[in-house]
């Protein structure tokens, strides 16, 4: 059964059909979660008795962060299944997710910087973790770059799940550097479960946001996919049934 299902997915006239009805069920939750996380991380969430209020851009900083990490580890294992077993719904997966983690490393860049400036006393600092953050999200640009540079769209694919499982080597990097190396960023607080760093207060909404986001990733990775396969089958006879009835 679970065989028959992958196989169904690796058509694109399959994954079109079906992703279209999945958005909507991952949009709307996204949307509760979101709505109850930001209530509860800037409304009910009491101020930290040393950052005070100005802690609370956590809510979004640390969720972006999580995603930067996890839509590239995304994006290397659907280049690592597109080389391997040549699925094309893989290879679109992976520059489907581009932009997207692209813009929650920048959204993590850009909030650690308004949350370091009343922390640090300055904007950015080259820290082991901002700037393994930094290169992640230059590595995020080489990607869709080297897409639109090539015509080809299977080489580009090919050449993209190359550029990812090389880059992916980033991501344990960032995520033990402030272990490896004395940083000014702030350690683990949320893995630390023997000893929690933070109030579930705080914990609460912020695993809220991190869901909501993960949801949103799975809604608009769909949407982006699906007109990624519109436009590589366009000639195909399935993609003009679906114009025909419109002409």
């Amino acid at each position: 059964m679970i065989v028959r299902f992958f196989h169904q997915m690796a058509s694109p006239q399959y994954f079109y059909r079906i992703s279209g009805r999945l958005v909507p069920w991952f949009m709307v939750p996204c949307a509760l979660l979101m709505l109850a996380g930001l209530y509860g991380g800037l409304i009910l969430a009491p101020p930290d008795y040393q950052q005070g209020d100005s802690y609370r851009i956590i809510f979004i900083h640390v969720p972006s962060a999580w995603m930067s990490l996890f839509i590239y580890v995304v994006m290397a294992a659907a280049g690592v299944i597109g080389l391997v077993w040549r699925i094309k719904l893989a290879e679109v997966v992976a520059i489907s997710s581009a932009p997207i983690g692209a813009s929650f490393t920048f959204l993590a860049l850009l909030t650690g910087s308004l949350w370091g400036k009343p922390m640090w006393g300055a904007w950015w600092v080259w820290d082991a973790r901002l700037t393994s953050e930094l290169i992640l999200l230059f590595l995020y640009l080489g990607v869709i770059s080297l897409y639109g540079a090539i015509e080809d769209k299977r080489v580009a694919g090919r050449a993209v799940a190359i550029l990812a499982l090389v880059g992916v080597v980033n991501i344990p990097i960032i995520h033990y550097s402030v272990e490896w190396w004395n940083t000014l960023h702030q350690g683990a607080t949320i893995a630390k479960f023997d000893k929690p760093s933070i109030h579930m207060s705080m914990l609460v909404p912020l695993l809220l946001m991190a869901l909501s986001f993960k949801l949103f990733y799975a809604a608009v990775v769909l949407m982006r996919a699906r007109c990624e396969v519109l436009e590589r089958e366009r000639n195909s006879r399935w993609v003009q049934s679906l114009v025909e009835p419109q002409t």
